[in-house]
């Protein structure tokens, strides 16, 4: 039954079109490219309980950005492993496993967070799903470098276009289906109408005569809502966010379409090329295109791949900690200085215009890549990016002083520009490896070099969480100083005392805190990822060193003929 998806049997007839492989590629890229909407799921993941606002028994942010960090670790292990199998056996069997990994990971998730089972949803959307993601990833790029050899960059920007897109698609089903599986958890009254006791750091009312836990809805929490609601007192428990229902349909949708998209791949015959197309001479112009090829076990030989290996892992890690909290970033930033723009519609619109610009930056560059080269391409990306990044603190700075829908343009544009070149740089490094190693393994090579983006998948959100806890927790104690002890007290009705515990409860937050500070207080929540953005300016410096550096692979290296 398996041998149908054997490399043997989909070898294309004379005369196959080979625009006819497009299709195929970007529909199993746009549907593992939804990993890039994982900010989507985490408003909704942390207040799996509380539903409307976080309760103390929720998930806090920095556990489910980990979520999607260890997707894109098992994608750069599962593409190390499945570049060399993909060389077997051929991009339908790859194809195949990797629908049934993704649709199935969503499944194993969904039933975790139902059941409150944290480490179901890492097994199932992180290890089982990020499974499914470098085995998707890998299986259409080296296929159609085969096909394309006379437009590797185009090529390869066609593939992973649709990786970038993904993201955009997936804006589109993953808040209607939560917001379809909505139910708001039973209200209580406004905060006075309501006895509310704290014990433990935690809010409860007497209910039925018994101390049942609620939540206080203030004015600054009504943006992040799913559904409009008044301010005031809800009991914990009594409804549900929808986010389990939503993983259960997303899965049957993406297994249903890269079945589909599995069994439209075709590869070419040995010695095949495009018709009046002949490979280019080696001359000074093209000197880092080679016509010779590289062993997929040679290539880990040469320094030119561990090079390559660190110019991808740090463009990644510039970009993909910010992508993991992408919605949380932009509402944190602008939400509360300018409120009446930048509200949660707002945030996931912004998350939905860096899928476009993430697509539009892949077949763009990656395209642009084949008449500048690869090394001055990448060039463009880490020093622009440099400026860039370092520029974000200052909008920053500017908007919590002075809340102008200007430094919100800026900030907008800047970060869509920044995406296009972190997009861009997945889209040509295909291309770039074609050019130093040659096409013949260049498909196994790649998903070797993947374990480059599950290095930057640990170390990008690690470094933004860590950064921002800090940031949180000094922006707090900060602010405690300025507050008044008795409206501490009648506000979250303890003492100061208990604020580790009321921290850890979820009951005083920045916002919470600013309803109560003196007027005047300039809201720190904006310069929460300061510290992050002139870190991911730093490394970018030693990628462009690294890319600098790059020279044609030594002819020991090279097969022989």
């Amino acid at each position: 039954m398996l041998d149908i998806l054997a490399k043997k049997h989909i070898v294309a007839k004379e005369g196959f079109n080979r625009w006819l492989i497009a299709p195929a590629a970007l529909g199993i890229h746009l549907c593992i490219g939804s990993v890039y909407a994982w900010s989507l799921f985490n408003p909704a993941l942390i207040k799996r309980v509380g539903v409307v606002t976080s309760a103390a028994d929720d998930w806090t942010l920095k556990s489910v950005v980990w979520i999607f960090t260890v997707a894109i670790v098992f994608l750069g292990l599962s593409a190390a492993i499945g570049g060399k199998w993909l060389e077997k056996v051929g991009p339908r069997m790859v194809g195949t496993v990797s629908a049934i990994c993704w649709g199935g990971g969503f499944l194993v998730g969904g039933i975790g967070i139902l059941s409150g089972q944290l480490w179901l949803l890492y097994l199932g959307y992180g290890v089982i799903g990020g499974c499914g993601l470098g085995l998707g990833y890998v299986s259409p790029v080296g296929t159609l470098i085969r096909w394309f050899p006379d437009r590797r960059g185009m090529a390869t920007g066609i593939a992973i276009m649709g990786f970038g897109g993904g993201a955009m698609i997936a804006k589109f089903m993953i808040e209607p289906f939560i917001k379809l599986f909505y139910v708001a958890p039973k209200y209580l009254g406004t905060v006075d109408d309501v006895n509310l006791i704290t014990e433990g750091g935690r809010r409860l009312v007497e209910e039925a005569g018994k101390l049942q836990e609620v939540v206080v809805v203030g004015a600054k929490d009504l943006a992040s809502m799913y559904a409009p609601g008044p301010e005031g007192v809800y009991l914990v428990g009594t409804g549900n966010v929808g986010v389990a229902e939503a993983f259960f349909a997303l899965g049957a949708i993406y297994f249903v379409i890269m079945m589909c998209a599995a069994f439209g791949y075709r590869v070419p015959r040995e010695g095949w090329k495009p018709e009046g197309w002949e490979p280019p001479s080696e001359d000074k112009q093209k000197s880092m295109i080679t016509q010779h090829h590289v062993h997929i076990d040679e290539a880990l030989k040469t320094r030119q791949f561990y090079q390559l290996w660190v110019v991808l892992c740090f463009n990644v890690t510039a970009g993909i900690g910010v992508l993991g909290v992408a919605k949380t970033m932009m509402s944190e930033i602008f939400g509360t200085t300018l409120p009446g723009i930048a509200d949660a519609a707002f945030a996931s619109t912004y998350v939905l215009m860096i899928s476009l610009f993430n697509m539009i930056g892949r077949i763009v560059w990656a395209s642009a890549s084949d008449y500048l080269g690869r090394r001055t391409t990448y060039w463009i990306f880490f020093s622009l990016g440099i400026i860039l990044y370092c520029s974000i603190p200052y909008t920053a700075q500017q908007v919590s002083i002075n809340p102008s829908v200007v430094w919100l343009v800026y900030f907008y544009a800047a970060t869509m520009l920044i995406f296009t070149m972190y997009g861009g740089g997945f889209a040509t490094i295909p291309a770039y490896l074609a050019d130093i190693f040659g096409t013949k393994f260049v498909g196994g090579i790649h998903g070797r070099l993947l374990t480059a983006w599950a290095s930057a998948g640990v170390f990008g959100p690690l470094a933004i969480t860590s950064l921002r806890e800090i940031s949180v927790k000094n922006a707090i104690n900060d602010l405690i100083e300025t507050i008044d002890p008795v409206a501490f007290q009648t506000k979250f009705g303890a003492g100061l005392e208990q604020l580790e515990e009321l921290i850890a409860a979820k009951t005083v937050t920045i916002n919470k805190l600013m309803e109560i500070a003196p007027a005047g207080t300039v809201d720190p929540t904006s310069s929460l990822y300061n510290t992050t953005m002139y870190l991911m300016a730093a490394i970018l410096f030693v990628a462009l060193v690294m890319n600098a550096t790059m020279r044609p692979v030594d002819a020991k290296h090279h097969m022989k003929e």
